[in-house]
């Protein structure tokens, strides 16, 4: 890894962030205690604020899952950079949580959900970027999102 700041990484990627995405209900995207955020679940919202929808197995082959989570990365790094100003003050990724939305005998649960660790593991490399994580399936995400993931950030 080079001694690039997350930010430079991201720069580097040459991605895209969408808006940071609103609620949808009665909670915050993220809460900052001490020197840790907790960002709420996010799902696939893309730069023209509609998300990506469909059941994977179903409507979205796993490739397409893995893209949605990526995408769900790209959600959670836009709360986290409005919340925080820079990506730069996140020391590492502690927790995620994915989960996705799909078909019953789906198995490949934890290849979708790694569209959104590759991206942090690029962002903050690989030792601060990848940190614990489930990757679970679900009958149902909200609006037919296929993918809906939250983390947990240790900050400087």
């Amino acid at each position: 890894m080079s001694s690039n700041t997350p930010e430079q990484n991201f720069a580097a990627l040459g991605l895209t962030l969408p808006p940071a995405p609103t609620p949808l209900g009665v909670y915050k995207p993220c809460l900052q205690d001490g020197h840790y955020l907790y960002v709420s679940g996010h799902g696939p919202l893309l730069e023209d604020k509609t998300l990506i929808t469909g059941r994977v197995g179903q409507d979205l082959n796993a490739d397409q899952g893995k893209t949605a989570a990526r995408q769900v990365g790209l959600a959670i790094l836009a709360t986290v950079k409005a919340h925080l100003g820079s990506l730069d003050k996140v020391k590492r990724v502690v927790k995620t949580l994915g989960m996705v939305g799909c078909v019953p005998d789906f198995e490949r649960h934890p290849y979708v959900i790694n569209g959104c660790s590759e991206l942090f593991a690029q962002v903050w490399g690989p030792d601060n970027g990848v940190g614990v994580r489930s990757a679970v399936g679900m009958g149902s995400l909200p609006g037919n999102i296929p993918v809906e993931i939250e983390v947990l950030f240790e900050l400087h």
